[in-house]
């Protein structure tokens, strides 16, 4: 049988400073707990809305508000956490730590909720940034570049922890005994892909070059690509995300006319940043057209809106060249 080394010796082993070792500990065990809030389902009474909304006005499943009270109390007790913010709360909230060192962290802490009463695939996302130690909204404004970890916690048939540290990325997976154990030392994106995920119920909606893109994907063979392409779409960013990682693809959220004003859809700072910072981290491109790099987004706002096209890096190329 195979020995698979926990997250407590990969930690301990790794050139994290010790302050960030701690923040990294707490999230994997708080996502370990919801691991099991999540599997409970109906038996936890877990299930269904929770009668309010979220700053974005979208209405709060009873997980989502469960979940986001899980990080945020874990987050608040690590000594070395300065502050939090969350997608399902308006603003930040500073602890009372008060580290000299420490950090901040920005969670979305149930992706894809609308799948959590049909049992699909949810997940919680993690950036940490540095801080001062008394945060303000302004320091919690960084660029993707300044996160010194992200990742994700993905409930599914299995749940793993994937993980960057700015030295690639790792995947653990949750054993009966609650220990994540490393099952993926070494995740990169293949550069090269057939397979595309965006939600087609709104092409109507996307501007001509992402309809010139994934018209050309649909043509297979007989088209410009020459090739035929699969076409996936979980409705949850981070297990689209965790498919291209593993086996490689592309993702998309493009911008959307019935929302001209707003850049795109997905979050910035919560979903956006980490997501990105894990992919190139793998090898991959994360970018908001084809071009820009998501990392390279100067943040003006807590709940910033971003298109996203991610993931194989010569598809993403071609998605800049559409």
């Amino acid at each position: 049988m195979t020995a698979y080394a926990s997250f407590e010796d990969f930690i301990a082993g790794s050139s994290a400073p010790d302050g960030l070792k701690a923040v990294l500990t707490t999230l994997a065990a708080t996502c370990a707990d919801i691991s099991r809030v999540v599997a409970g389902g109906a038996l936890a009474g877990a299930l269904g809305a929770s009668g309010s909304v979220n700053v974005q006005d979208e209405e709060q499943k009873k997980l989502d508000v469960m979940t986001n009270d899980m990080l945020t109390q874990a987050l608040s007790a690590c000594p070395l956490v300065a502050g939090v913010a969350s997608e399902e709360m308006d603003f930040v909230q500073p602890t009372t730590n008060a580290p000299a060192d420490g950090y901040v962290v920005l969670f979305d802490p149930l992706d894809g909720s609308s799948n959590i009463d049909i049992n699909a695939p949810v997940g919680t996302i993690f950036s940490v940034l540095p801080s001062p130690a008394s945060p303000v909204e302004a320091d919690f404004l960084q660029t993707g570049r300044n996160q010194v970890a992200a990742g994700y916690g993905l409930y599914g048939a299995q749940s793993m922890l994937i993980l960057t540290i700015g030295e690639g990325v790792v995947g653990f997976t949750l054993a009966a005994d609650g220990r994540w154990l490393l099952t993926h030392p070494e995740i990169r994106v293949s550069a090269d892909t057939k397979e595309f995920a965006i939600n087609m119920s709104n092409r109507r909606h996307w501007a001509e070059p992402v309809r010139r893109y994934v018209d050309a994907c649909l043509a297979g063979k007989t088209g410009a690509r020459g090739k035929d392409f699969n076409m996936r779409w979980v409705a949850a960013m981070v297990a689209d995300v965790h498919r291209i990682l593993i086996r490689g693809g592309v993702f998309l959220y493009p911008w959307d006319a019935r929302e001209p004003e707003r850049p795109g859809k997905l979050r910035l700072m919560y979903e956006g940043n980490p997501m990105a910072l894990l992919i190139e981290q793998a090898g991959g491109k994360a970018t908001t057209d084809g071009v820009q790099p998501i990392l390279d987004v100067i943040p003006s706002a807590l709940h910033q809106r971003v298109a996203v096209a991610l993931g194989s890096a010569n598809e993403v190329d071609q998605i800049a060249a559409a």
